[in-house]
């Protein structure tokens, strides 16, 4: 008690603040970064690449043609260049998403930088949010012109697009070169968080010139049609109607316990798959889902990992004093409390590193999922089977909701998958923190046993539990089940009964571990699953109230009604000209998506009768494989929308409007 006394009398000793002799520094001076102006300013860089795309824009308008807006007027041009078909399954998907990649980068710089705008510097706090919008408007400005070089289809574009992405690579390169370490949030974070842009800038640089390499087309003339000349369709039409070899297996085969887990891994990791490609919208979700994992995993270590380190070695005696306020004695050396500290500030530091690299996997592990989902979800509609997918009947045709769920679907899962990041990262760092601290740490030094010393005193209460469970499984299993001709039932009634009503006290404390176990899971199930959208997180029956779910339905419905396989072989089939009009001039130019399709002029030709039956047996075999084709058909757009649902029939409407017809058939006979 003495020497604890002296030691706060020294420690309150302020005799050292009078002494001429400098003060010592206990901890290491922090290093300051200064402010890095690289000499390809961003203002100046931004208002060059601004013009330059601007004019990149002029010159693809004028090898545009206009379709709709006075199509007559100097022969159609300039036009409006869209920057890219996403209904398109077959064009080059690399470059669309190396595009938006490059533009998720921005909004995060963008979200997180002081000047939103390169052309503002220190914007006053009260015009900030003005400059954010602004900003969020002009990137996809600034990118639509490298975006819409590679839609043109010709060796303009592609020269333009060399151009440009040229320019934005070593522009940024440049910079980054000339300025690594920036004050902002870590020195290195503006490097780190570049190197998806710079990987995507990169890419676009090297497919540009490939492109161009390869092309042998025009000098500059849209080819509108692409997507439907593409073997693709006509691939996919022949593998389903390829007559399918099953293998003969025995009916009483059970699977191993190995192949069981073998295929519960297989069903989580994406493989391509011959004759199936996926949806341009489906890629760019995957590219920005992944660049988005980095990100937020980057911004998570940097924001706390240094500032760990800081205090941690920043650590001196006086924390002894200060847990000595909380009456907490860690050791009655101080040095020893000092390593102590640091040590359990160090396990802190491990197990956040370890939380956000969990989180990470666990949210692309559940993308890689998603994608086989996705195929999975694309193939059963393209079927019909829309059961699949929706719990009820439901017809897949464009509606406002659907093109309003199409347009985002994209941004949702990116913004999805960001913040089930940081809620899992939360979650799990709380749990692992609670497992060390509580259950680790202490059976490896066998000190602070809290937790243990909770269930020494509460172990008989624990054990009455497990037995009483033990007990009724035990009893369930060999007194009150009987078989009986190879069928099971109730046996020893009187003692079932008289059991149940014995454990009913006993069973609602049971009960209560398993409401506190079922509220764990659900939580853990739904935050797991929080970045997916193609699964509900409500019951099936009330799954259209999850609005990440409802948008992933209706986006669906666009992408099935407007992109169907089956449905572009046969426009494809149709713009094929006959062998005797085989010259180019006399191929159809105006084709919206493949289902625009005039010809009123050309004179039909006499079909053989077996080449008519042929042809009709055909379409009947693919009309049943393909049953949310028929609405498709042309005699059957004159019906009303409640006469069919995804090309059947409804039954109930057909009743309904045949049953005057029986009764005043039978008034007429009377």
């Amino acid at each position: 008690m003495t020497s604890n006394m002296s030691d706060v009398h020294e420690y309150y000793d302020y005799a050292d603040l009078y002494s001429n002799e400098p003060a010592r520094a206990t901890v290491p001076p922090e290093e300051i970064i200064l402010p890095c102006f690289p000499t390809a300013s961003d203002k100046l860089y931004h208002t060059c690449i601004a013009a330059l795309s601007l004019v990149v824009l002029l010159i693809l308008a004028a090898f545009t043609k206009r379709k709709r807006l006075c199509p007559g007027f100097l022969k159609g041009v300039p036009g409006l260049l869209s920057p890219v078909n996403f209904l398109d399954h077959t064009q080059h998907k690399g470059l669309v998403g190396a595009v938006f990649g490059g533009l998720f980068c921005r909004l995060v710089v963008v979200v997180l930088a002081k000047n939103p705008l390169p052309f503002t510097e220190d914007p006053a706090p009260e015009n900030k949010e003005y400059w954010k919008i602004l900003a969020l408007f002009y990137y996809p400005a600034l990118y639509y012109p490298l975006l819409a070089c590679g839609t043109l289809h010709s060796r303009v574009g592609y020269v333009l697009g060399s151009l440009l992405s040229w320019t934005h690579f070593s522009v940024l390169v440049w910079q980054k070169v000339d300025c690594p370490q920036t004050p902002e949030i870590y020195k290195f974070y503006s490097l780190l968080s570049s190197l998806p842009q710079i990987v995507c800038l990169a890419f676009l640089s090297f497919q540009y010139p490939l492109l161009l390499f390869k092309n042998s087309g025009t000098a500059g003339q849209t080819n509108t049609s692409e997507d439907l000349h593409s073997s693709y369709y006509k691939e996919y039409v022949k593998k389903i109607l390829r007559k399918k070899v099953t293998k003969s297996s025995s009916s009483t085969f059970k699977p191993t316990i190995p192949s069981r887990i073998s295929a519960a891994l297989q069903s989580y990791i994406y493989t391509p798959e011959d004759g199936f490609r996926f949806p341009l919208k489906l890629v760019i979700s995957a590219v920005v889902s992944i660049i988005s994992v980095y990100q937020v995993m980057l911004l998570l270590v940097l924001l706390v990992i240094p500032t760990l380190q800081k205090v941690r070695g920043g650590v001196n005696e006086d924390i002894a004093f200060l847990l000595a306020g909380f009456n907490i004695i860690l050791s009655e050396n101080r040095a020893e409390v000092v390593e102590i500290v640091k040590y359990y500030l160090w396990t802190v530091e491990v197990c956040y590193i370890s939380t956000v690299t969990l989180s990470g996997l666990v949210t692309l592990v559940m993308l890689m999922r998603s994608m086989v989902l996705h195929r999975s979800n694309l193939k059963g509609l393209y079927r019909g089977d829309i059961y699949s997918v929706y719990n009820r009947q439901r017809s897949i045709r464009p509606s406002r909701p659907a093109i309003v769920c199409w347009m985002g679907f994209t941004s949702y899962q990116a913004a999805l998958v960001c913040i089930a990041l940081l809620i899992q990262t939360l979650v799990f760092f709380i749990c692992i923190l609670w497992f060390v601290f509580l259950i680790l740490i202490p059976i490896l030094y066998g000190k602070n046993l809290i937790l243990f010393r909770i269930l020494k005193v509460m172990w008989p209460f624990w054990l009455m539990l497990c037995l009483v469970v033990i007990v009724q499984h035990v009893m369930a299993k060999f007194a009150f089940l009987k078989k009986d001709a190879g069928t099971r039932d109730l046996d020893n009634r009187q003692g079932l009964f008289l059991l149940t009503y014995l454990l009913f006290p006993v069973n609602v404390l049971v009960g209560v571990l398993l409401g506190v176990w079922r509220i764990v899971i659900t939580g853990l199930f739904n935050i797991i699953h929080l970045g997916r959208l193609d699964i509900s997180l409500l019951n099936r029956g009330v799954e259209s109230f999850d609005p990440g779910y409802r948008c992933y339905v209706h986006y669906l419905k666009i992408e099935v009604s407007q992109s169907h396989p089956v449905m572009k072989a046969f426009c494809s089939v149709l713009l094929q000209p006959p062998a005797s009009e085989g010259t180019a001039g006399q191929k159809m130019s105006v084709v919206e998506e493949g289902i625009q399709l005039v010809q009123q002029d050309k004179k039909q030709k006499m079909i053989s009768n077996s080449r008519r039956a042929r042809g009709r047996w055909w379409l009947v075999f693919t009309l049943v494989n393909n049953p949310s084709l028929v609405t498709s058909r042309k005699h059957f757009q004159t019906q009303s929308s409640e006469a069919f649902l995804n090309g059947t029939l409804n039954r109930t409407t057909k009743e309904s409007g045949s049953e005057p017809e029986k009764t005043d058939t039978k008034s007429n006979d009377v």
